[in-house]
């Protein structure tokens, strides 16, 4: 395409002011702090699930090992009771009143020895329920935090994508009657130099750039008509002249 009215392609310059602003807000979206401060948080919280699990799945065990240790001292303590209640009774002769005081003295010890596993057992569940209490309190903090910052993070996206959606749709009405060929041109090149598809020249400096023009290229510039779509050689950018349509 070589020519354009020269209204359409000052009207791109505002068209690209809002695809910059849109293209910043979504660099924003994409890179706000609690993004990678959620991550932070991610890798801690499953840094710290492997040994929740193997805290929690080890006092398991130790409670199913405790309430075996119980259930032996029990059975030990009801055979115990019983002998004695039949020995208490009268009711059994010598030699089995004998015997019976011989299974008693075996069955305190037994006892003796089971309620000392059962000690044992018992304080190194304490132990670990303790141990196993500040992994979850660090758990819960952990969770607590990633909850804050992931409420503070929608929040800035809800404001983000109001914000985006408010300059899209001024987008569209700047956009809106716009020289078709000219604005496809702008979006092709704006697609090609990483979101900038037009530049406005004031004098000899080229604004968006922030380059100046050489001398020969000021002139071949300045020596177009007013409708000729101008466009830089080495990377395509259209070069918009507002003084010469008296903007």
């Amino acid at each position: 395409m070589a020519t354009a009215p020269p209204a359409d392609q000052l009207r791109l310059l505002d068209v690209q002011e809002l695809d910059t602003r849109l293209q910043q807000l979504a660099h924003q979206r994409k890179n706000l702090p609690e993004i990678a401060r959620i991550a932070e948080l991610d890798a801690q919280v499953q840094d710290l699930a492997t040994s929740l699990v193997e805290s929690r799945t080890a006092a398991s065990d130790l409670r199913r090992e405790l309430k075996k240790a119980e259930a032996d001292v029990e059975q030990v303590r009801t055979r115990a009771a019983r002998d004695q209640a039949r020995l208490d009774s009268g009711q059994v002769g010598a030699k089995d009143a004998q015997a019976l005081v011989g299974e008693l003295e075996s069955l305190a010890r037994r006892q003796g020895v089971l309620e000392e596993v059962e000690l044992d057992v018992m304080e190194r569940l304490e132990a670990h329920e303790e141990a196993l209490g500040r992994l979850e309190s660090a758990n819960a903090e952990l969770e607590a935090a990633r909850a804050e910052v992931v409420a503070a993070r929608d929040a800035r996206f809800a404001e983000l994508d109001e914000e985006a959606a408010q300059v899209a749709e001024r987008r569209r009405a700047a956009a809106d009657g716009i020289d078709s060929a000219l604005l496809a041109l702008y979006e092709r090149v704006r697609d090609q130099n990483g979101g900038r598809g037009v530049v406005a020249m004031r004098g000899r400096r080229l604004e968006g750039l922030n380059v100046d023009l050489s001398p020969a290229e000021l002139a071949a510039v300045t020596s177009a008509a007013p409708d000729q779509v101008v466009r830089l050689e080495d990377y395509g950018h259209i070069v918009v002249r507002p003084e010469a349509v008296g903007a």
